[in-house]
C-alpha cells in the first residue's frame, strides 16, 4: 500500500497543473497510465471529470487549460 501512495505522489508530481494546464487530457491519461505501468501498478483507474465534479478521486492531472481534472481511483 505505501509502494501505491508513493508512486501516486510521484504521478501527481510528474503532472503538476503548471506544467500540464493546456495539454490535451487524453495525451496526459495516457502519459500517467504509462508511468504507473512502468512502475508496475495495477487496479486503478484515471478518469476525466470537469473540475468541479472530481468527488473524493485523487488528482493526478490538469487538462484543457484547467477546465478538466485527471484522477486516480483505486479499483477494489
Amino acid at each position: 500500500m505505501k509502494s501505491t501512495t508513493a508512486l501516486i505522489l510521484v504521478a501527481m508530481l510528474a503532472c503538476t497543473a503548471q506544467a500540464h494546464a493546456a495539454k490535451a487530457c487524453e495525451e496526459l491519461k495516457t502519459e500517467v497510465a504509462a508511468k504507473l505501468d512502468g512502475k508496475a501498478v495495477k487496479g486503478y483507474a484515471l478518469d476525466v471529470v470537469a473540475s468541479d465534479q472530481v468527488g473524493d478521486a485523487k488528482v493526478v492531472g490538469s487538462c484543457e487549460g484547467g477546465a478538466k481534472k485527471l484522477t486516480y481511483t483505486k479499483k477494489k
